[in-house]
C-alpha cells in the first residue's frame, strides 16, 4: 500500500478542536507515560486519571518504583483490577535499574523487550515521548480503520493484526506520529465509539464504507468469543477480640499476591445451611456451636474478563481459637486498610461501613 495521509491530516486537525487534556499529555517523560499507559489498559480515562495521580505522586520515578514493596505497588493498584498489571511494572522498574541504569530505553526494540510491554504500549511510548513513527493499534484504532475502510478480517486473527497494523502505518503522518496516534485513540474514544457512535460528528461522512452500507455495529469483526465461567465464593470475616485474618492468594488463579478474608469456594450456588455440611466449612470452624454470624452481601455480582464470580460474604465473630485458623495471617482489625485487597472484598468493607453508619 502507498502511504496516504490524508486522513491523518483530518485526524489531527479533529485532534487539536476536541483532545481531552490529560495529565500524561503535558510531558515527554517516557516513565510517565508507560505508567498512564499500563494503566489505562483495561481501565476507562476517567477511572484511571486519579489513580494516576495518586501512583506518581507516591512513585515519581523508576528508581522509587523499584525500591519498592510489592504489596506497597499492588495497594496503590487497589481497585484497578488485573493486578499482573501491577506487578509487570513494579519488576519492569527493577529491570530498567539494573540492565539501562534507571534510564528509560529510548529504542522501540529495547521497550518491547520489557516485561508487560507488548507492540501497543512501545509505540505508544516511543511516539508520545519522541515522536517515533510507530503507530498505535489497539481497540480503539481497530474500531475506526474497520469502519473506516469496511474491513471484515477478524481483528483477533493473525492476518488481521497484521493488516491492521500496516494499514496504521499507511495512513500515518510519520513527521506528527505523536499527534497521529493521539488523534486516532481520542477520535475513536470520544465518536467512533463501540456502541451509538457519533456519526453526525464525524469529519468522514463521506469516507467511510461502514457508514455508507449502514452497518457500522458489524465493525470490527472478531473470530472468535471469549468464554466465560461462573464461580461461587463463600468469605468469612473472622474476628476473634480486636483481631481478623486474612489469607493472601498466591497460585496462578486470579488476584495473585492480594489479600483476602478465608474462602470457601462452592461449584453452585448454596445457602447457608448446605454450606454447613461441606468438608470445608467443618475444617474451617471445627464446630457449629458458638459461631456469631452474620450475612453481610449475598451473592454479590463480580464481572471479571473471562469469569463472573458470586460472592457472599459473612461475618463471624468467635471467642475460641481455632487452630484451623493458623493457615491465615492474624491482624489487628484497623490494619486491615494497609493490605492490598481485590476490589470485591473493598466492596465488601464499604458496605460494612454502610450498615454501621445506619
Amino acid at each position: 500500500m502507498d502511504k496516504d495521509i490524508e486522513i491523518s491530516k483530518m485526524l489531527i486537525n479533529w485532534y487539536n478542536d476536541n483532545k481531552r487534556e490529560l495529565p500524561w499529555r503535558q510531558t515527554t517523560d517516557p516513565y510517565k507515560i508507560w505508567i498512564s499507559e499500563i494503566i489505562l489498559q483495561q481501565t476507562r480515562v476517567a477511572q484511571g486519571l486519579d489513580y494516576y495521580i495518586r501512583f506518581i505522586n507516591r512513585f515519581p520515578t523508576i528508581e522509587l518504583l523499584a525500591e519498592a514493596k510489592e504489596e506497597e505497588v499492588l495497594k496503590y493498584w487497589q481497585g484497578l483490577g488485573y493486578y499482573s498489571r501491577a506487578r509487570n511494572l513494579h519488576a519492569t522498574a527493577q529491570t530498567i535499574v539494573a540492565q539501562f541504569g534507571g534510564v528509560f530505553p529510548s529504542s522501540y526494540e529495547n521497550i518491547l523487550s520489557l516485561r508487560g510491554i507488548g507492540e501497543y504500549t512501545a509505540a505508544a511510548i516511543v511516539s508520545f515521548a519522541w515522536n517515533m513513527p510507530y503507530p498505535v493499534v489497539d481497540g480503539n484504532v481497530f474500531r475506526v480503520l474497520s469502519r473506516l475502510f469496511g474491513l471484515d478480517i477478524p481483528i483477533d486473527s493473525s492476518k488481521g493484526k497484521k493488516e491492521f497494523s500496516k494499514l496504521a502505518y499507511v495512513i500515518m503522518d510519520e513527521e506528527n506520529a505523536l499527534l497521529h496516534n493521539q488523534a486516532i485513540m481520542d477520535f475513536g474514544a470520544l465518536v467512533c465509539t463501540p456502541q451509538n457512535p457519533s456519526c453526525q460528528n464525524c469529519p468522514f461522512t463521506n469516507k467511510c464504507i461502514a457508514l455508507a452500507a449502514d452497518d457500522i455495529q458489524r465493525y470490527p469483526v472478531k473470530q472468535h468469543k471469549t468464554k466465560s465461567r461462573d464461580r461461587f465464593f463463600h468469605y468469612f470475616h473472622i474476628e476473634r477480640d480486636d483481631f481478623t485474618y486474612l489469607y493472601r492468594r498466591n497460585d496462578k488463579d486470579i488476584w495473585k499476591g492480594l489479600f483476602e478474608f478465608p474462602l470457601i469456594e462452592t461449584d453452585g450456588a448454596v445457602d447457608f445451611s448446605e454450606l454447613m455440611e461441606t468438608s470445608d466449612f467443618k475444617e474451617l470452624f471445627l464446630t457449629k456451636d458458638r459461631l456469631g454470624i452474620s450475612l453481610v452481601l449475598d451473592k454479590k455480582k463480580h464481572v471479571l474478563s473471562h469469569q463472573v464470580i458470586y460472592a457472599t460474604f459473612y461475618r463471624v465473630k468467635i471467642s475460641d481459637y481455632y487452630p484451623s485458623l493458623d493457615c491465615f495471617i492474624q491482624i489487628k482489625s484497623d490494619d486491615l486498610q494497609h493490605y492490598a485487597i481485590p476490589r470485591l472484598i473493598h466492596i465488601y468493607l464499604e458496605k460494612l461501613d454502610e450498615n454501621f453508619a445506619n
